[in-house]
């Protein structure tokens, strides 16, 4: 009896616990496993993974656009980077992929519609010509404030969930739980990703204070909770087999303990459950 008083409670709830698993598989599956064995590493918020300076607004911004471009292996997708001053809302191309959907091999081109014509007529000295015309990819913009870069953790994170977003909508293969749980699920891939760490910090902010130390307005809008957000980061953290160290070391005070107990948690899991779904989460930890 003791040691059932005793025994921690479980960071987050059984269904919760359920459908991080469920979509971590589907991110797998779905949004290129591969380039999550070889490349994803978890993103921490120093100057290690973002260093340098810049000697305007705009070049710093780009320059952490390109990183976390890098880092979420989305280099090929026609995504830029706009002064919100400039930002004009357009429709959003629909793009088609050939193998893969990141990494610098990824290949992305542009669903033409059928009645979209890819050639021009002109005439020459009287003769009829017919050209053809490469088909070119619109960018699909992102839009920022340079008071953004006030509170860098939450311009990442902002940058990510846009990003991560774009992957989910434009690879339209639904997720777990469907349209009714999609924000939580951009976060949880943002999770997926690497940027378990910086999306933990910014899930939740003090609404109190003085004002000066943080501007409400530049938070980060997030839909995944606290506590499941750092269980997707554990989760990350497990299958990768990285340090826990440098993790806590890197997260808010008060997420370092629920953070240590879901890596436990996880690890516990991983070696004892047989879930089919979950088994390629299993595969990839050994």
């Amino acid at each position: 009896m003791l040691s059932t008083f005793f025994k921690a409670k479980p960071v987050i709830d059984e269904e919760s616990k359920e459908w991080i698993f469920d979509t971590f598989a589907w991110c797998m599956d779905q949004l290129d496993g591969d380039f999550f064995k070889n490349n994803s590493e978890l993103i921490l918020p120093n100057n290690n993974f973002y260093p340098g300076s810049a000697s305007s607004i705009e070049a710093m911004a780009d320059k952490i656009f390109s990183n976390t471009l890098n880092y979420t292996g989305m280099t090929s997708w026609p995504l830029k980077l706009i002064s919100a001053d400039n930002f004009t809302q357009k429709p959003m191309p629909q793009l088609s992929f050939e193998s893969r959907l990141r990494g610098e091999n990824a290949k992305v081109s542009t669903k033409v519609a059928s009645n979209v014509s890819s050639t021009i007529s002109y005439k020459v000295e009287g003769e009829a010509v017919v050209s053809s015309i490469p088909p070119t990819i619109p960018t699909i913009d992102i839009a920022f404030h340079s008071s953004q870069l006030n509170q860098p953790q939450d311009l990442i994170a902002y940058l990510v969930q846009v990003q991560a977003g774009i992957l989910v909508n434009q690879h339209g293969i639904l997720p777990p739980g469907g349209k009714d749980v999609l924000p939580q699920t951009i976060d949880l891939v943002a999770c997926f990703m690497g940027f378990g760490v910086i999306f933990a910090n910014t899930a939740y902010q003090f609404k109190g204070g003085c004002g000066s130390c943080n501007n409400q307005s530049l938070n980060r809008q997030a839909a995944l909770p606290e506590l499941e957000t750092v269980y997707a980061l554990a989760l990350f953290c497990v299958i990768k087999g990285i340090d826990i160290k440098p993790v806590k070391k890197a997260l808010k005070s008060h997420l370092t303990k629920p953070f240590r107990q879901a890596h436990k948690e996880i690890s516990l899991y991983l070696q004892q459950s047989s879930n089919p779904v979950h088994a390629q989460l299993i595969a990839t930890n050994g």
